[in-house]
């Protein structure tokens, strides 16, 4: 089961890496592949993590992690000759949802975030999206080496005998735990507003006024510090069709009136159009809701909860046919761990569901509770507090999904190193000498 952990840990401590502080040292380089290197600040920094998260200490789990860096740089490198890519729009839509919850947790303030890293609010951006860019990468080369292994029941079972029964993990108290979410709707007088003020930037663009500067002043696209709005040439299918239609009416020059789209209202120019491919920058400003925005989705979950106390309709119902959360309305609300079972450990629970929780009996459904989500918007929810395992040694039949998971995981893993066996003929890789010891090369 060692494997499993040690690989979940390292994939949790490179995405933990972005967000704590945008990059790493530029210390020593301990591994390379092709272009793409590994350097002993990374092999440092996941160890310790792995440390902290109750791992054992020792050369072995070192080297199981310096394995899989250098299998992320090989998937890198295959990527690069595969011609795998992942869109640019992902990867800023990811590195704007990752910018805000990490800004939301320095109070929503550049400066802070700046002193904390000893870097400008730039530095950390770019850093932060060649880092998922490269984990977007990877996760693509992942998905296409193992998309295709399935486990059996039977499968599940062997690889749980064979686990020593002195050597079962202990699992901390696990909670199921569901949610409906309703974000606030903004109402059609809050998007006037926000239309009117996107017409007023318009026509002092139109008067002569910098588009860079009213861009950076006034725009809600967390590109815009580095870009000043201008969105460079892109093809068709690669923005919003709401956007890309109107850059195809515009003639070059021209400036729109306000366009919506899901990101908010758009004020585009059009600067260059050759063929299919379109050069454009834009003012995105997104609606804020009001209080009354606000009430209303109370209202509604308010009215949804007498519902299911009622009996006429189930919470995992009324989850997948009216929550706006994505992430788990496909599950009938629960959260899931991070092997997809629906039982999480208490200490994995966001803050918030956590306390709520902490005050409720289990099999009941909280009142509505207004909160943010992780991307910023203002919501309100309710917690169905289904039930609550105390701590406990694994066990097939209570933790069957958990270990299935750990299972396919095991599976996966020997698929993946079938696959940098043959693919590291491909590519040109060395390793420090002082790890000679680790045996990665060994045929």
């Amino acid at each position: 089961m060692k494997h499993f952990f040690v690989s979940l840990l390292v994939l949790a401590s490179i995405a933990l890496n972005a967000q704590d502080n945008g990059g790493f040292v530029i210390d020593k380089i301990i591994g390379k592949v092709d272009n793409y290197i590994v350097l002993k600040s990374e092999l440092d920094k996941a160890y310790q993590e792995y440390i902290s998260n109750g791992g054992r200490p020792g050369e072995e789990a070192r080297c199981q992690y310096l394995a899989l860096l250098l299998r992320n740089k090989l998937m890198m490198a295959k990527a690069e000759i595969d011609s795998v890519i992942v869109p640019d729009q992902d990867v800023d839509a990811e590195t704007g949802r990752r910018m805000n919850i990490i800004l939301a947790q320095y109070g929503g303030s550049q400066q802070e975030l700046e002193q904390k890293f000893n870097k400008t609010f730039e530095q950390f951006r770019l850093e932060l999206r060649d880092q998922i860019r490269e984990q977007m990468i990877i996760n693509e080369m992942q998905r296409r080496i193992t998309k295709d292994i399935s486990i059996t029941p039977a499968e599940v079972r062997r690889f749980f005998n064979r686990i020593p029964k002195d050597s079962l993990p202990f699992f901390s108290a696990e909670v199921e735990v569901a949610q409906i979410v309703r974000l606030a709707k903004v109402s059609n007088a809050q998007k006037e507003i926000t239309k009117q003020k996107l017409a007023e930037l318009r026509n002092r663009l139109l008067a002569g006024e910098d588009f860079g500067k009213l861009a950076r002043e006034y725009s809600d696209d967390p590109s815009v510090t580095a870009n000043n709005g201008d969105m460079g040439y892109v093809g068709r299918g690669m923005m919003v069709p709401e956007y890309e239609a109107m850059c195809f009416k515009l003639k070059p020059g021209e400036i729109s009136m306000p366009v919506e789209t899901a990101y908010g209202f758009h004020i585009i120019q059009l600067l260059d159009r050759r063929g299919n491919e379109y050069h454009s920058r834009h003012i995105l400003i997104s609606p804020v809701p009001s209080k009354d925005d606000l009430a209303a989705a109370q209202h509604f979950l308010d009215s949804l909860r007498n519902r299911i106390l009622l009996d006429s309709i189930t919470f995992q119902k009324a989850a997948r046919e009216y929550s706006d959360d994505i992430n788990t309305k496909g599950n009938g609300g629960f959260f899931t761990d991070r092997e997809g079972a629906l039982r999480v450990p208490v200490d994995e629970l966001d803050p918030g569901v956590y306390f709520a929780i902490d005050t409720m009996k289990t099999g009941t459904i909280s009142r509505p509770l207004v909160y943010r989500t992780d991307d910023g918007k203002d919501a309100v929810r309710i917690l169905y507090y289904k039930n609550r395992i105390p701590p406990h040694l694994a066990d097939l039949q209570k933790d069957w999904e958990r270990i299935r998971a750990a299972a396919l995981n095991e599976k996966q893993l020997k698929a993946l190193e079938k696959w940098f066996d043959r693919a590291r003929k491909d590519v040109y890789i060395s390793i420090d000498p002082a790890y000679n010891y680790c045996g990665i090369l060994d045929n």
